[in-house]
This record gives C-alpha cells, sequence and structure tokens, in this order.
C-alpha cells in the first residue's frame, strides 16, 4: 500500500525522519518493502528568475539572463513560448539530472544529465524545464501539464531547490499489510499506527456536514443477500456541479497511483485510499424504479461494467440493482450505465460491508479486479462504512460540488459500530510474552491503541474498536502489547525441556533418508504433492461408505474443492501422478512418495490428528509387473534389516487376482498390488500400473536396527531347481515361507515359472522355484545337499499338499 509522508502528517505530527519513521513502523509489524523520494532522480534544479529574454533572430529560441542565485546569472538558450523576463522557473544547472522526453514532450524516455551545450552558435549553462521533465503531471503540480516551461511562484525564493516548492521532496511508503491487518490498508489505518507508535495525537478527518431538508421519500434500499452484504447505506445529493477537484486532492491521489477523473469521482477514490473503503456514486436519472435492491445475480444476467466490457453472470455473484437492471457488480465495479457524466445534477452515493470470501471468488471467476475488489478481498469493515459516508458528504460541502440532502438509507443486520468490551488476564499476557511488562506501559500501549484500558488487579478490561475485529483474546492483546513495547525486550532462553544437540540428522530423518536412497538405487524418483486431497479421489478408489479412508479431517476454507480434504492414504495422488505421466507420453517409471497421512481421533475434530508416516510406490510400464513392485518392497525390507510376507488379498482399486496384504513378523505394515482396469479405465491409463502402500510408523520400531554382519562363505553355494504342483489357491510366499522354514541353510528361494494348462488337473499349477544353500564352515557335499532338499520336499508335502513335478 502506497502511503504519502505528507497525506500521514495531515494526521500525526510526524517529528521524526524519514528512515526512523520507516524503522518504526517496521519495528511494530508493518515491513516498509519500499521508500523512495517523488523526485529521487531529480537533482541541482533551483529556482531560476529571467532577467533578461531576448529572441534569436529567425529562430524559435530566445537567449535568457537567468539568475541562479549562488549559482550567479546563466546565459540560457530556451525554445519554450512561454519564457519571459521577470518570470520564475526551474532551472537545471550544469550537472544536474532531470528526465529526457520524447518529440511529443510529454513521454519520458529516461534519466539525463545536463551539460554545457550550444545552440545555433550561442552558448547555454543550463536548461529551463517543464514540468513533465521534472516528473510532474497536472494532477501533482497546477500547470506541469502544459507543454512549456514550468510557472514556479511569485514568492519562490532565487536559487532555491525547488524539490520542496514542488512537493518532490515527499516520501512514498510502499507498505506490506497483513492479511490479519485489514484495517491498515488506508491511509488513516497507517496514521492511526504511527500515531501509537510515536505517542503522538491522532487527528481525525473532518465528518460533519449539514444535510438540508430535501427528501426523497419515494426512494427505497432493500438488501435481499444479507448474508453477503450485512451493511449497505446509501445518500442523495443535489445540485451536484461536476468540475475539476482542488489541486491538493488531485495531488494525494496521484501520489497513490490514482488519476484525477472528476469532483464527485475523485471523492470517492479518496475515500477509498483514506479510510480504506470503497465508494460509488451513481447517476439518479438512470436510477430506474426509484429503488436500490442487492441481490444476487439470475443466471444468465449480463453487467456491462465501467471499463465498457461485459459479463455473463450467476446466483454466486452479488449485484446492486435499481428497479429494473443491475446498475453495479457489488463491490467489483460500477455499471456503465449509471455512471457520473458532465452533466450529471443528482447523485446517490453508496458506502458497504460484503462479505470477503464472495468478492474475491467473484473477481476471479469473472476475471475481474480492481482496487475495491483487492480491499474487499482483504475485508472492510461495517465501522468503516459508515465513517467513509460521513466523510464523503463533508467533503461534497468542503469542495462546494453539490448540496447534501436528509435522505439517508440504511439496512444492516444490527451489527454494532461501537466498542466491545474485553476482558483478559495480565499474567496470560506476559505468559505469552514470557517476560514481565509493566502495568504502567501496558496501559500506555493500549491507550494509544484506541483501547481505553482499565486494570483491576490481575484482570484488564479493554473496549475493543470496532475495527479491530482481529482481537479476540489473551494471545491478541500480547502481539499489541510487545509490537509496541519492542521485540528487543524479549530474552532468548531455553525451552524448558530443550537439549543442546551436536546438530545433524535424528534417527528418524536417517532411516527415512536411507530408505529414498535406496529406492533412488533401483531406479525410482521422489514425488512430492499437496497434504490435500479431493472427495473424488475417495470414490475414484472404489471405497465402501464406511471405509476408514472416508474418515477424512475437511478444510473450513479450501483453495478448491480439489483440495478440500486432509488426506487419509497417499494412493490417489500416487495413481493420478502415473496416470499424468502416460497421458504426457512417459510409457514407463518407478515413483516413490514419502509423507504423512491424517487420521482423526474424531470428526468434528477435538485434538490434533494422528500424523502417520507413510511411503507409497508406485510403477508403471510394459516391463514393469506385480514381481517388480514386490522388489521394491523388499528393497524398503533390507534398507530396514527386516523380512516381509505377502500374503493374497484384496483392494478396492486393485487387481482382485494381483493384491497382497504385506506385512512383518505377523504385524500387517501395508498392501501391494496392480491397479485394476476399471481405475485404468477411468483414468486413461495405457499401460500396467502398480501400486504399494507402507505404513513407516508401524515399520519405525526397526530403524536403527542392529545390522549383523554374515561373511561371505570361502565354499561354492549349492543352487537346486524344483517344480511344484499344488493346489490352484497355494501362494507363493507360502511356499517360499516353508522352504526357509525347513532348511536354515536356505538363503535365497526365487520363483521363476508358473504353470497352469492341460498337463495338470484344473484345480492345480505348477510353481518353479531356483533355492540356493549357502554353507557356513565347511564344504556342502552332495549327500548333505540331498538330505536339505528331501527335508523340504517332505515338509511341503505334509503342509501344503505339494509335489515335485514329473
Amino acid at each position: 500500500m502506497l502511503a504519502p509522508l505528507s497525506w500521514l502528517k495531515e494526521y500525526v505530527d510526524i517529528d521524526v525522519t524519514p528512515q526512523e519513521l520507516e524503522d518504526k513502523l517496521f519495528s511494530c509489524g508493518f515491513e516498509v518493502e519500499e521508500r523512495y523520494e517523488v523526485g529521487k532522480d531529480i537533482s541541482k534544479v533551483v529556482v531560476g528568475y529571467v532577467k533578461e529574454c531576448e529572441p534569436i533572430p529567425d529562430t524559435h529560441l530566445h537567449l535568457c539572463k537567468v539568475d541562479a542565485g549562488e549559482a550567479g546569472i546563466l546565459q540560457i538558450c530556451c525554445g519554450a513560448d512561454n519564457v519571459k523576463a521577470g518570470g520564475k522557473y526551474p532551472l537545471a544547472l550544469i550537472g544536474a539530472t532531470v528526465y529526457a522526453t520524447a518529440k511529443d514532450h510529454v513521454t519520458i524516455e529516461g534519466v539525463m544529465e545536463i551539460g554545457q551545450g550550444k545552440l545555433r552558435g550561442y552558448d547555454s549553462f543550463g536548461m529551463l524545464c517543464s514540468g513533465v521533465e521534472l516528473g510532474l503531471n497536472e494532477d501533482l503540480y497546477p500547470g506541469a501539464g502544459y507543454n512549456g516551461l514550468l510557472v514556479l511562484p511569485e514568492d519562490a525564493p532565487i536559487g532555491a531547490d525547488v524539490k520542496p516548492i514542488l512537493g518532490l521532496d515527499d516520501q512514498i511508503y510502499d507498505i506490506a499489510i497483513t492479511a490479519n491487518r485489514p484495517d491498515c490498508q488506508s491511509i488513516y489505518g497507517i496514521a492511526r499506527e504511527v500515531a501509537a507508535v510515536l505517542g503522538k495525537e491522532l487527528k481525525a478527518p473532518s465528518l460533519d456536514f449539514t444535510p438540508k431538508d430535501t427528501m426523497k421519500d419515494d426512494f427505497s434500499v432493500s438488501v435481499e443477500a444479507t448474508d453477503l452484504c450485512p451493511r449497505y447505506s446509501a445518500h442523495y445529493v443535489y445540485d451536484v456541479k461536476i468540475g475539476p477537484s482542488p489541486a491538493w486532492m488531485r495531488r494525494r491521489l496521484a501520489l497513490t497511483g490514482i488519476s484525477s477523473i472528476s469532483n464527485i469521482v475523485d471523492i470517492t477514490n479518496y475515500v477509498l485510499k483514506e479510510f480504506g473503503q470503497p465508494m460509488h456514486a451513481f447517476d439518479y436519472r438512470f436510477i430506474e424504479g426509484n429503488q436500490i435492491c442487492v441481490r444476487r445475480a439470475k443466471e444468465g444476467e449480463k453487467i456491462v461494467t465501467l471499463d465498457e466490457k461485459e459479463f455473463e453472470l450467476n446466483d454466486q455473484n452479488l449485484i446492486i440493482c435499481d428497479g429494473k437492471k443491475p446498475v453495479a457488480l457489488a463491490g467489483i465495479m460500477g455499471g456503465l450505465n449509471s455512471e457520473i457524466k458532465d452533466d450529471t445534477t443528482e447523485v446517490m452515493f453508496e458506502a458497504a460491508k460484503f462479505a470477503r470470501d464472495n468478492i474475491r471468488k467473484s473477481s476471479r471467476a469473472l476475471g475481474q479486479a480492481s482496487d475495491s475488489s483487492a480491499l474487499y478481498a482483504k475485508g472492510v469493515y461495517e465501522y468503516t462504512t459508515v465513517m467513509a459516508m460521513k466523510r464523503a458528504l463533508h467533503l461534497i460541502e468542503e469542495l462546494g460540488c453539490g448540496t447534501v440532502s436528509a435522505s439517508h438509507f440504511e439496512q444492516n443486520t444490527g451489527n454494532s459500530v461501537e466498542p466491545t468490551e474485553m476482558k483478559v488476564s495480565i499474567n496470560k499476557v506476559n505468559g505469552v510474552l514470557g517476560i514481565t511488562v509493566p502495568n504502567d506501559d501496558i496501559v500506555r500501549i493500549l491507550t494509544n491503541l484506541n483501547m481505553a484500558p482499565v486494570i483491576n488487579g490481575d484482570e484488564l478490561t479493554l473496549q475493543i474498536p470496532a475495527y479491530r475485529e482481529d482481537m479476540e483474546d489473551y494471545p491478541d492483546v500480547a502481539e499489541e502489547v510487545i509490537r509496541m513495547y519492542g521485540y528487543d525486550h524479549v530474552k532468548s532462553t531455553f525451552m524448558p525441556t530443550a537439549q543442546v544437540t551436536m546438530g545433524g540428522l535424528n534417527l528418524r530423518q536417517k532411516s527415512e533418508l536411507k530408505i529414498k536412497r535406496a529406492l533412488c538405487a533401483a531406479g525410482a524418483y521422489e514425488g512430492m504433492h499437496y497434504s490435500f486431497f479431493s472427495p473424488s479421489d475417495l470414490d475414484l478408489l472404489r471405497l465402501p461408505e464406511d471405509a476408514k479412508e472416508r474418515n477424512a479431517i475437511q478444510l473450513i476454507n479450501p483453495i478448491n474443492i480439489d483440495l478440500s480434504l486432509m488426506r487419509t492414504t497417499l494412493a490417489p495422488e500416487m495413481l493420478r501422478a502415473m496416470a499424468g505421466n502416460q497421458k504426457k507420453g512417459i510409457m514407463e517409471g518407478r515413483i516413490f512418495e514419502l509423507g504423512n497421512i491424517f487420521i482423526p481421533k474424531s470428526l468434528p475434530l477435538t485434538e490434533y490428528p494422528d500424523e502417520r508416516e507413510t511411503i507409497c510406490i508406485g510403477v508403471f510400464g510394459k516391463e514393469e509387473n506385480f514381481f517388480t513392485i514386490k522388489g521394491l518392497g523388499d528393497v524398503v525390507a533390507d534398507t530396514l534389516g527386516v523380512k516381509f510376507d505377502y500374503e493374497a488379498g484384496t483392494k478396492t482399486f486393485l487387481h482382485p487376482y494381483q493384491t497382497a496384504i504385506v506385512s512383518c513378523d505377523g504385524e500387517t505394515v501395508g498392501y501391494v498390488g496392480k491397479v485394476s482396469y476399471e481405475v485404468a479405465d477411468e483414468l486413461n491409463m495405457t499401460v500396467d500400473s502398480f501400486v504399494m502402500e507402507l505404513d513407516l510408523r508401524v515399520l519405525s520400531k526397526y530403524y536403527g536396527k542392529p545390522q549383523v554382519f554374515v561373511p561371505i562363505s570361502k565354499f561354492d553355494e549349492e543352487k537346486r531347481d524344483f517344480a511344484f504342483v499344488v493346489d490352484k489357491n497355494t501362494t507363493c510366499a507360502e511356499v517360499e515361507k516353508r522352504i526357509y522354514a525347513a532348511c536354515d541353510y536356505v538363503t535365497s528361494v526365487t520363483l521363476f515359472d508358473v504353470y497352469e494348462g492341460s498337463q495338470l488337473p484344473d484345480d492345480k499349477k505348477s510353481m518353479a522355484f531356483s533355492v540356493v544353500f549357502t554353507p557356513r564352515d565347511e564344504k556342502l557335499k552332495g549327500k548333505k545337499v540331498e538330505g536339505f532338499v528331501e527335508t523340504i520336499l517332505n515338509d511341503l508335502k505334509e503342509n501344503l499338499g505339494a509335489t515335485l513335478r514329473a
């Protein structure tokens, strides 16, 4: 927000330097993103008095003798048509910097330095300047828009620096306003803070006016959408005389980036900047039906705004209507059909409080932004709405551009604009700060902030102004106290449970980093997604209504519906990531994400949810299959020094015959499987895709598990291949488990073939395994290995009914 120092001084007696004021603002929570002088590029320009002015024959030039005060009498060649003896003009001395202009003498093309020149054979020791060459326009200084020299006041001291005379020494503060302080998005709002931090009196703008008896008894105002417009004010002004605004108003508007239009329009813009309250003025003759109605737009209803853009509206848009048509897009821009014109004689002023979320959403949806919509989106208070209307009517009388009638129309939902009482504990306030602020300082600070503090023992009673809706409880009071008392009073201390460490990663971080590196080494890439997902993601997983994953935390104010729930599983985002890659022509890949899921203990929330560390792995491609993603799961297991067991299972979004439940030491830790054809079709997946999700909270018990070193055997390993005939419902995991259990010398069991066909009964299948036997202290002899084989065969036959395939 732009705040000129000269305008702030209208309300506060500022007796510190511009830099000191910037530091003070920063100390109380307002960052000055930039501070610059209005005439920052202008230097060595003084008041020049033309003593003599003679035309140069056969040219449009004049040869002038100019008194520059201490710089002496200088000869200047000048081509301006308004130069004359006895006039005072800005004189750029040799070495001065001014703005270079294009041939149109209006467009600024950069900064130039003035040197000694020669025109038509005459030396010129400087340059007399126009307003444009000093960066001025008609709004910033009267006469600056003339295509000639800028005429200075007759009482301007000869040789004096022109910057203070022209207001070029004014400072502009570009202040960042935090989201919780919309009351400061105005000049007067910042002035309140300046007065408080400097301990100065705040001078309030004049709000008085004298209404005449003229009434508009047949006019009415109604608000149908009270949830979107809790307060709406309108006031009738007649005998309006459209004309230019006074120089002081035009200048202040120009310093904040607004061009002057006419006195009536300028008043609404002035109040916008001064109070942070958007206002609008309707030409009364274009208001049909003698009424104004604030309502939701009808589906397909249209309006043309002041910038001549047409919009088609819906019931999510709030509009201001007369008896027949929309005349304004509420909170965003007025309608072209009721704009102020040069012959306007009657005006209906409006000021309103609109719901910030509705204005923000409408502005974004329509692609239409304005200064008003920006303010409403951050927040405008009803207190400001009332004050701004009074200020606008006062300015009507002050500028003499209309007569204020007694016809005032107001609709509101009963919200008070008076201060509200708050009682807090001083001990709690100091407890938040960790220091004891003297009571006298608390009273002084809160008095400066217009909160009328009264202390009775430990009880602090405050009268919270209506423009401070951010003040809710003692932590807010503590914030107000410390930002004015000074953060330098807060002493650095250790938390009671803090410990001094050597830094580095803790065990959890080291273990998870180890898992990530192992997966990357296996060809996987890490992905990261939002911690939110959509209700449609749960539908994508085909989850039943009572599924635990549907017990998700809903955000009160989500960015959009696609990010409205805290995620309870990582699977949907992984599925969409794989589908998105395939859509872009990337037909193979391995991705993993390590993040948190959020499991509420109860809904609505009464305590923090359980944040569970989870890892999700996705693979897709023609060469990928169930066993490749199972292999990535085994990479995680090997990294932690454990072994995963896989048993047939079901998941609503996975293939019914290629899904397994993953367990470790008898405890379920996750699942793995192929994405079902239905889900793949919905996501337009064109290659086989697989997903695994593991609960790292359960696996965290194995973080830091001691790794047992087993030296490589000095003797050759023995390998045997078997083809077992088993029942069709027998799983690979069951066979592997029995083989390992039957012989301690088995170090590897690998499935390499599965056969079902005419050579076997319908209820049987063949599973072929490679089994590796690793010797320990001596070489494995043939008879010993055959003994191992016989033991394995007997175990499989007894427990699984398996036989060797002939």
